[in-house]
């Protein structure tokens, strides 16, 4: 169904979504430090996070990603059938009791 959000901890299923939209694993710069990689995000080319965002590798994305016990809601298509780049980066917890 259009605009309907799924949810995953599934690395390969991430990194393909991401992947197929052009997205590649990133940081927001502020909030990394000498050993924390900082708040994951996923960066879109032409998308406003490209001063504030820097380039990791999906080793260190998943890393923090188990690590801070997240999961992965989001959509295929938007309620209007395009391909959507809408996600989310949730706590397991909290999408366990969706």
């Amino acid at each position: 169904m259009a605009g309907e959000s799924k949810t995953t901890t599934d690395h390969e299923t991430i990194r393909k979504w991401a992947e197929a939209r052009g997205g590649k694993p990133a940081t927001v710069k502020s909030t990394a430090s000498k050993n924390d990689v900082g708040l994951l995000r996923i960066d879109f080319p032409g998308y406003r996070g490209e001063d504030a965002l820097a380039e990791i590798s999906w080793d260190e994305f998943f890393q923090k990603f188990d690590e801070k016990h997240l999961a992965f809601l989001y959509q295929e298509k938007t309620s209007s059938g395009e391909e959507s780049r809408f996600f989310k980066l949730v706590s397991r917890e909290t999408a366990e009791h969706k």
